[in-house]
Order: structure tokens, then C-alpha cells, then sequence
């Protein structure tokens, strides 16, 4: 498709989908929120909700490593049940400490917050769904991107989680929306009354159920029970500026 139709550049509230959407969009955009509802986004509204500091990393490797080293920051672990400390995982995250500074990779949210260069950039879940529509309100030209999961290819593997929390954040913005974006926004519509339901049943859901992780989805599924908007500023996803 030819960019000059798909950068939905007509309409000032637009949606897209994982990397290509953000490329597309993102250089038109006045203020860019990543969706990542399980878990990237959720983990980040929890932590910078306690006085964090969320270094995303798209890589899980020694990069990881030496990067938290650069930065004199933790390591978040990958994500294992009963082993402690800090990961992927929202409810290892719920008591962090306010002024901790933590690298966390993720292979979408963190990717795509990577991706997102200079232009201003949110980490949006349906926590913070309303505060972070409230903010995003001053800026013009808002570009809201549900991350997506990946099939074992590598490919995008849309995600209703993030296409229900992009619709969340969208419908609270009073902007001239896409078709992308009304119909996000009519999605989370159908949902919201069910919301734990679509969240435990989805794919995504049953993964992290079956890997032992069913309260992180409790915790994704708190509908604006968050007042924190994540601001990514040099490098890093921390309370928004006053």
C-alpha cells in the first residue's frame, strides 16, 4: 500500500499496528502511545506509578546486560514464576521502589518504544487508559499503536488485548479519529463490560495463565484504576513532566 494512504494523515486521532504502523505513523505524529497491554505497558504503568524509572530494551541478550551496566541501573530477569525480583511480569512490579532504575526488555512494547525516536512518546495500557487520554489532549496529531504479539516466524501477530487498550485510550479523545481508530474505540465499547473475561480468555490470556501468571492479568484488567502517564524521556519511561 502506498504510504500516502495509510499514514491516515486526514484524521487528527489514528491507530496502527506494531512496527510498520509506527514507521508509517510516527512521522507524523505529534505524540505517539505504545499499546502493550500484556505485559510491556501494564509493567510500565505499575512501575512508574511507585517513582520509577523504565529503561525499554528490545533485546534479551548480553546487549541487556551491559546496557543496565552503562546506566548503573537493575536487570529486569526474564519472566519465570517463583523466582523474584523484577521482570516482565506486572505484579513483580507493584512495590518496586520510588528511584529505581530498571532496564526492561521486551520483544514488542519496549521494540516499538525504541522505534518511536524524538517524537513524544506515552506507554499507554487500559490502567491508565483515561489518564493518559487526558494528557495526550495538548498534543495534536496522536498516533496510538497496539504492539501486537509475534507468530514463531516473527511476524506480527495482531492481539485483541492491545486493539480493546488502544480503543481504552481513543475513546476518551475528543480529536477527529480514523476509521483505524473509531473502530478501536467501538472494539473497547463491545468489551468493557467484560473486560476480565476477553483478558483471561484471549490467546495471549491463556498463555500467561498456563505459564502461571493470572494475576497480571487481574492487574492489566483495572480499568483506569491508574493515575501514572509514562513519559519516555531520555530513554527512559518516568513520570510525566508537570
Amino acid at each position: 500500500m502506498d504510504a500516502a494512504y495509510a499514514n491516515q494523515n486526514p484524521y487528527t486521532v489514528r491507530c496502527e499496528w506494531g512496527l510498520q504502523g509506527l514507521a508509517t505513523l510516527g512521522p507524523h505524529s505529534g505524540l505517539v502511545i505504545i499499546v502493550d497491554v500484556l505485559s510491556f505497558s501494564t509493567s510500565v504503568d505499575l512501575a512508574v506509578a511507585n517513582g520509577a524509572l523504565i529503561y525499554p530494551w528490545p533485546w534479551k541478550d548480553a546487549s541487556a546486560e551491559q546496557f543496565a551496566a552503562s546506566i548503573q541501573a537493575l536487570l529486569a530477569h526474564t519472566r519465570q514464576p517463583d523466582t523474584g525480583g523484577y521482570s516482565l511480569s506486572p505484579s513483580s512490579l507493584r512495590s518496586i521502589p520510588a528511584g529505581t532504575r530498571l532496564v526492561l526488555p521486551s520483544p514488542n512494547g519496549a521494540t516499538l518504544s525504541h522505534a518511536a525516536g524524538s517524537v513524544p512518546t506515552i506507554a499507554g495500557c487500559l490502567r491508565n487508559a483515561r489518564a493518559v487520554a487526558r494528557v495526550a489532549e495538548s498534543f495534536e496529531r496522536i498516533s496510538v499503536i497496539a504492539a501486537g504479539e509475534r507468530w514463531p516466524d516473527g511476524s506480527l501477530r495482531p492481539a485483541i488485548e492491545d486493539w480493546i487498550g488502544a480503543g481504552a485510550i481513543i475513546a476518551h479523545l475528543t480529536g477527529n479519529r480514523s476509521p483505524e481508530a473509531d473502530l478501536a474505540a467501538l472494539a473497547f465499547a463491545q468489551a468493557a463490560p467484560e473486560l476480565p473475561h476477553y483478558l483471561h480468555t484471549c490467546s495471549s490470556g491463556r498463555e500467561l495463565i498456563e505459564r502461571g501468571y493470572a494475576e497480571d492479568i487481574a492487574l492489566a484488567a483495572a480499568l483506569d484504576s491508574s493515575s501514572s502517564v509514562p513519559f519516555l524521556i531520555d530513554g527512559a519511561y518516568q513520570r510525566s513532566p508537570a
